[in-house]
């Protein structure tokens, strides 16, 4: 059993309306994250965009539930000192309701370039039109989503793949007799190769001995030409001695 990986050519991108008008702006906003990040989907992987694309109208309806209008502030620097910034929700939903709802949005998606990507498929106006009849939208309920069954139609792997039969084992199981002989040819190869060692030990011993010889005859005859040509050198001063003597 292999574990399955979303592949680009297994994604198919739809399109979904999501009308807030009385619609509180944290259940909006979960709905909407989960189509963007694709959890809707069998094949969603925490890692890849596998998500669909959202279309938001009647901003400008959306509420708050709790009395927050009044207590949820929305906080932005500037990146100078004292360039801090405080606007109360009921503030910003009349002036910029589309940017609330598009940061309640954006706040539950991965804070790296992956939600990145997941946000730039989010589309929110403050009314009731938008741009986007061309993709033919479904609108889907509060608290809605679609459902997938196995993976997009038309991708590669939407059919499942056959089962590959099981491949039978070799029957070529080997006998006991096979076994034996194997043993056998093994043993007489490795004997083949010891006897080979052993003469081969053999005619290297046999070399160093008759080399060892050698050496030992020819110093012996070294030795013995040395002593006769000492003894003819001893008679010769000998005879000259005794000749010296004869004639004083």
């Amino acid at each position: 059993m292999k574990t399955y990986s979303p592949k680009p050519r297994d994604i198919e991108r739809r399109w979904y309306v999501l009308d807030a008008s009385g619609a509180i702006l944290g259940r909006l906003a979960t709905q909407a994250a989960t189509i963007l990040r694709g959890k809707h989907k069998p094949i969603f992987a925490p890692h890849a965009d596998t998500g669909d694309h959202v279309i938001v109208i009647n901003a400008k309806d959306v509420t708050l539930s709790g009395g927050k209008e009044n207590k949820k502030v929305a906080y932005h620097h500037s990146g100078y000192p004292g360039g801090l910034t405080e606007t109360v929700y009921s503030r910003l939903l009349a002036k910029r309701p589309a940017f609330a709802v598009e940061k309640a949005i954006k706040g539950m998606l991965p804070h790296n370039r992956l939600g990145r990507q997941m946000a730039s498929k989010l589309r929110v106006y403050a009314g009731a039109e938008h741009r986007h009849e061309a993709q033919k939208p479904q609108s889907l309920a509060p608290g809605e989503f679609p459902g997938w069954s196995g993976l997009p139609a038309g991708s590669a792997g939407a059919e499942a793949p056959a089962a590959r039969p099981a491949t039978a084992r070799r029957a070529t199981a080997t006998s006991p007799a096979q076994k034996t002989a194997k043993r056998t040819t093994v043993r007489r190869t490795t004997s083949k190769t010891t006897a080979k060692r052993t003469t081969a030990k053999a005619t290297t011993a046999k070399r160093t001995t008759a080399k060892a010889t050698a050496a030992k005859k020819t110093t012996a005859k070294k030795t013995t030409a040395k002593k006769t040509t000492a003894k003819k050198t001893t008679a010769k001063k000998t005879t000259a001695k005794r000749a010296t003597k004869k004639e004083t």
